[in-house]
């Protein structure tokens, strides 16, 4: 117990001054933040460059971020909900209309949206499904779009609606053309809440999509909620009042900040690349054989290729692996690694070889299911942190 109340003074020290030590926030951050005074809040800010190193640039700085996500919020949701609307009266009555078949009409771009809109929305209502957190209501609801007019298509109207005109054209045993209305089952995902009220994974959908809208090159790929959860999850719910208020703009440009080191991962057509998840995958595996050359023969022999469990390892930062205390505690020396993420490697490399014992008597198939369910009740996180931490200075 003193010895981790002299852990809180060190941070309360630390990031009391003026102008902060990014070296020793790094430090203090890599063996793991605390909860208490929203002291992993506020390193998770600095590490991912959403805050400056001089705490009196903290107030204008937040001051302008927060504002731009709010024009972000009516650029990109409130004045396209807008222009739905009408379009949804006009009917076609307008020059611009949904058979249009020009690429730039709006309609065409309405009805993509919808698509990765859908999509978004399926992965926030399972997010994180062990927690209520992201079920329940938010203090915090966002004012611009709880309280948009009736003439604003929002996002959970854009939902309701392109599943309701969903359709499939089915043909019975007597060759009768009917359509089909394909509705979606709740029963594995979050319900709505009460209009006036929005639930934690809602916020989670919106900024992914106004993410995804600000990044077209990227777009929204799966398991991008999996990244942002965590984050969303840390600032939302911090002891202190006003960082619960602002989670949803400050948990944005996080996100973008991760997003635009790890992006690559989600590319496709980089993933042989030497920034793709291909080379992060090979290093790994060159690792393992510098490391422990009977294990990396022995996965070798029975083809255990890391396609089959490390690309989700790398890509989602170990989110799926754990539980969410323990992802947070992850992350917390990912975020302080200098050299941005190496050490993902490291403990990825750490996780294999606290398996080693099992991997070398098992078969293909048990292996298989134990790479893809890493068995953390019995290897617990702070036995892989240590081991990396360990492998870092042989």
């Amino acid at each position: 117990m003193a010895a981790y109340k002299a852990r809180l003074e060190q941070f309360k020290n630390t990031l009391s001054k003026d102008e902060l030590d990014i070296k020793k926030i790094r430090e203090l951050s890599f063996q793991g933040c605390p909860f208490e005074s929203g002291y992993r809040s506020i390193c998770w800010k600095i590490l991912l460059e959403h805050l400056p190193l001089k705490r009196d640039e903290w107030p204008n700085h937040l001051q302008r971020q927060r504002a731009t996500y709010k024009q972000f919020i009516n650029e990109l949701i409130i004045i396209p909900g807008e222009k739905a609307y009408l379009g949804a009266l006009a009917d076609g009555k307008l020059e611009d209309h949904p058979l249009n078949p020009n690429p730039d009409s709006q309609w065409s771009v309405q009805f993509k949206d919808n698509d990765m809109l859908m999509q978004i929305d399926k992965d926030c209502r399972r997010l994180c499904p062990d927690l209520s957190f992201f079920q329940s209501a938010t203090k915090f609801p966002c004012n611009e779009i709880i309280h948009a007019k009736s003439n604003v298509e929002t996002l959970r109207k854009r939902v309701e609606h392109t599943v309701l005109k969903s359709e499939t054209v089915g043909r019975n045993r007597l060759g009768i053309t009917n359509m089909q209305s394909t509705r979606r089952r709740t029963s594995d995902e979050y319900a709505l809440l009460p209009d006036g009220q929005e639930a934690h994974w809602e916020v989670v959908e919106r900024i992914l999509f106004i993410y995804a809208k600000l990044n077209p090159g990227l777009n929204y790929v799966q398991g991008m909620n999996e990244i942002l959860g965590p984050i969303y999850y840390t600032f939302a719910s911090d002891p202190d009042p006003e960082c619960k208020e602002y989670a949803e703009a400050d948990s944005f440009f996080c996100f973008t900040n991760l997003m635009a080191e790890i992006r690559d991962h989600f590319i496709k057509t980089l993933d042989d690349s030497d920034c793709g998840i291909g080379y992060s995958m090979t290093r790994l595996m060159e690792e393992i054989h510098i490391r422990d050359p009977c294990l990396s023969h022995r996965m070798t022999e029975q083809d255990l290729k890391p396609q089959y469990f490390a690309f989700r390892w790398i890509t989602l930062m170990l989110s799926q692996e754990f539980p969410l205390p323990d992802v947070l505690r992850i992350w917390d020396s990912l975020f302080s690694d200098k050299n941005r993420f190496d050490f993902l490697i490291t403990v990825c490399c750490s996780m294999l070889i606290l398996l080693r014992n099992e991997i070398l008597s098992n078969d293909f198939p048990s292996n298989m299911k134990l790479l893809q369910n890493f068995p953390y009740t019995t290897v617990e996180v702070i036995k892989v942190i240590s081991k990396a931490v360990e492998m870092l200075h042989r």
